[in-house]
């Protein structure tokens, strides 16, 4: 069996500002064309009763063409979602290999980002000095910024 990892996905308030918010701040690449998906077929893969969204997929950096994508939709009806913690059962966080971690966030916040921790350096046996912070997008997502020596 061949497996491949292809996206990862965030249902997004406003699709158009998050994907500018990746675009701008990871160099994130629109993938077309943009979606704009409902109907039954839709309903039934997802579980979600007349499931309609509109979204766009971006390219992550540093993997080229083929490599993949952060899905980012915005559902017509959507739930609410608890707040995001980096100690939360479920997905945790994304997170991006950066020359400059400082700067790397002082860009996220610009750009309407948040810091959750402050920047921390670790010798991690074996491995080498790793940097890294966690934070959010504007939407509370949480992000991983690291860089290892």
């Amino acid at each position: 069996m061949n497996i491949k990892y292809v996206h990862t996905n965030i249902v997004s308030s406003n699709w158009k500002e998050l994907a500018d918010f990746y675009t701008i701040v990871f160099g994130c690449k629109e993938v077309l064309p943009q979606r704009k998906l409902s109907g039954d077929w839709l309903s039934q893969g997802t579980g979600v009763a007349n499931a309609a969204f509109e979204g766009v997929h971006l390219r992550l950096p540093g993997y080229g063409e083929a490599g993949p994508t952060l899905e980012i939709y915005q559902y017509t009806h959507m739930l609410d979602k608890a707040e995001a913690a980096p100690n939360r059962k479920g997905y945790g966080h994304l997170a991006f290999l950066v020359d400059d971690v400082e700067k790397m966030l002082q860009k996220l916040i610009a750009y309407g980002g948040k810091a959750l921790g402050s920047i921390c350096k670790h010798t991690v046996e074996g491995v080498g000095m790793l940097t890294f912070v966690y934070a959010t997008d504007p939407e509370g997502n949480i992000l991983e910024l690291q860089h290892w020596n």
